[in-house]
């Protein structure tokens, strides 16, 4: 008979809670940069609904004339906005502990870009860092969050970078469809931002370069699964991790259809221009 003393370790509870946030073997996968993730989006999608909901007009343009943008106030789906906060408080960060009362905070937009925009561009942030973090404990290479970086950039232009070149976050965007729409126009008209070459590029560049990397990485190159253990260089070997692809653009082609499991052909708009090219040309 032969017996076996084993020391137990008693591990602590911060202990087990690390292992749990930095596993790969979750669900849904936390991390660190998920921490920070999780209560940013959550204070700003809850800021927002409450705002969109029952927000009171805001005073925004220095004359005295107060703007709606809550259901509560009049509006619908479409008019309904977050409003900016007010030309009187510029850039300044305008806490709601620093105003005389919750009232006047109200009055002057504390729900919007102190509260609500901040917090969103952070949570989107540390979503990308997530995103790195993943592929780095996968042993993936990391151009699915270089992609999203695109995103993220284009995100912070809009509702931070811009504000402060214009000297107020009362010239940044509201949040909702009738005023992202007011907000293009008013920058058009300010900037003639349309007919200038570097928002070509970027359009052309940031968004239809990040679908495309983000179709070629999650199929290719982000697919590279590393073989090497942590103690060696991750260049030393790969192996290819997907199979199958997972999308594809054949709904595209004149030449390929789109098929599913049995076989059957899926008409996409592809088939049905080229059927309307076959019957003119019959026509001819």
């Amino acid at each position: 008979m032969t017996a076996i003393l084993k020391r137990c370790e008693n591990e602590s509870l911060w202990g087990r809670f690390c292992n749990w946030i930095t596993s790969t073997e979750n669900r849904l996968y936390i991390r660190w940069f998920g921490v920070l993730v999780i209560p940013n989006l959550l204070t700003s999608t809850s800021v927002f609904i409450i705002a969109f909901i029952a927000a009171p007009p805001v005073y925004i343009d220095g004359i005295r004339e107060l703007v709606s943008g809550s259901l509560l106030y009049g509006n619908n789906i479409i008019s309904g906005a977050i409003i900016h906060t007010s030309t009187t408080i510029g850039l300044h960060f305008y806490l709601i502990w620093e105003a005389a009362s919750v009232d006047e905070w109200l009055y002057n937009g504390g729900p919007s870009y102190e509260l609500l925009v901040l917090h969103f561009l952070l949570g989107v942030a540390c979503y990308m860092g997530r995103k790195w973090e993943l592929s780095f404990r996968l042993g993936m290479r990391p151009w699915i969050a270089v992609a999203y970086l695109a995103h993220v950039t284009a995100t912070t232009v809009v509702f931070l970078i811009y504000p402060i070149g214009q000297g107020s976050f009362s010239d940044g965007m509201p949040l909702g469809i009738s005023g992202t729409f007011n907000f293009m126009i008013a920058f058009q008209a300010e900037h003639n931002i349309l007919i200038h070459s570097f928002h070509m590029l970027g359009v052309a560049g940031a968004f239809g370069g990040s679908l495309f990397s983000a179709m070629h990485g999650s199929l290719v190159t982000s697919s590279l699964i590393r073989e090497t253990t942590e103690n060696e260089s991750a260049n030393e070997g790969y192996r290819f991790g997907i199979s199958t692809m997972a999308f594809n653009l054949n709904g595209f082609n004149f030449n390929q259809s789109v098929v599913d499991s049995q076989g059957r052909v899926i008409n996409t708009w592809a088939d049905i221009i080229n059927r309307a090219n076959l019957n003119m040309e019959v026509q001819i």
